[in-house]
């Protein structure tokens, strides 16, 4: 179908997805703080994909260093990440969406947009959930906006297996004197560069000066900033299949890397696995980039464009190997990741 503006848009969003879908296969753990990451192993170098909400009531998120959520909840159980069965349980989810005559723009393994133009969006918001809940047995929470960046910011008001609506009208009333960093898209970089010219809340974000903010963040950035500041955008769902624009590997490692042997060894197995993923896809690699995080935690990232696309297992690697040789000598080496981008299909527009 396509991208298409509705009245309404609805930000459809699966509670505690992993947790829940592992709470699913094993009952048992119904009501206990449940804790998915990595191998499920503390001892290693991981972190928090997702937590339970009884875990999250002892202050674990998403993102923290497994060893410390630990330490939050020394009961927790830990369980190692499913892709395999998140990806089955997540397209379950979709296909119930799509089933349902919705406009369906699927965000990620838990989260989708939805197409509205009906009078009662709460209405619809209800049946959504009442058609997930019986088809996968999961519980989502529904938030409603009359754009994207309202029906996205709704959805935490919603939580949990809630529905929320946020409007123009609301917005302010509802957002305007939290801090910045609550805006979906604004990190704590990004907000505290704005807290330095005086700007620490969403109303003071929205009455900005343009100026100030092209000058912080040039005239594209700048504007969207402030355009997000007052919840405006766009309207759109759109349901055309994602192409992806690349693939990426990285690994951190449970030593760290020394010598510039091990470093060349490992950079020489991620380029094999991003090389098997773009093959996967038929597609050449035209631009390769380094990620590498130093001991103990300052990450640089370096890219190059390759003089001809290629399918070539070699030359990816060489041009690996040749970014790598701008690395910092005599540094210990905590994760290395590569990535591939490549050349777009015929006819296709490839996500940003």
């Amino acid at each position: 179908m396509g991208p298409r503006a509705f009245r309404w848009v609805l930000h459809v969003d699966l509670d505690q997805f992993l947790a829940a879908v592992e709470v699913l296969r094993r009952p048992e753990l119904a009501g206990r703080p449940v804790i998915v990451g990595g191998r499920g192993d503390p001892s290693e170098r991981t972190v928090v994909s997702t937590a339970s909400y009884e875990a999250r009531a002892f202050g674990v998120r998403s993102g923290m260093p497994l060893r410390v959520a630990v330490r939050k909840v020394p009961d927790a159980v830990l369980l190692p990440v499913d892709h395999e069965t998140y990806d089955a349980a997540s397209a379950h989810v979709m296909d119930t969406l799509r089933g349902l005559g919705s406009v369906v723009e699927v965000l990620g393994w838990d989260e989708a947009f939805l197409g509205c133009d009906a009078d009662d969006p709460e209405a619809e918001a209800r049946r959504v959930q009442r058609a997930v809940l019986e088809a996968t047995a999961l519980h989502c929470s529904v938030g409603i906006g009359d754009t994207r960046v309202r029906a996205k910011i709704a959805t935490g008001f919603g939580k949990p297996a809630g529905v929320f609506r946020l409007t123009a009208d609301t917005w302010f009333e509802v957002m305007g004197e939290r801090p910045t960093d609550a805006l979906w898209g604004v990190g704590s970089k990004v907000s505290r560069r704005l807290a330095a010219h005086g700007i620490g809340t969403v109303a003071q974000l929205a009455a900005a000066d343009l100026d100030t903010l092209v000058a912080e963040f040039g005239p594209r950035m700048g504007a969207w900033y402030r355009d997000l500041g007052r919840g405006d955008g766009s309207a759109v769902v759109d349901d055309t299949p994602w192409v992806a624009r690349g693939h990426s590997r990285e690994t951190t490692y449970q030593r760290n890397l020394t010598t510039p042997e091990q470093v060349t060894a490992a950079l020489r197995e991620l380029a094999a696995q991003v090389h098997a993923d773009t093959e996967g896809e038929g597609r050449a690699v035209f631009r390769v980039g380094l990620k590498v995080r130093y001991a103990p935690f300052f990450t640089r990232t370096l890219a190059r464009k390759l003089s001809a696309p290629t399918r070539s297992l070699d030359e990816l690697t060489a041009a690996v190997l040749d970014l790598a040789e701008r690395l910092e000598p005599g540094r210990e080496v905590r994760l290395l990741g590569v990535r591939a981008e490549m050349v777009v299909p015929p006819g296709e527009d490839v996500s940003q």
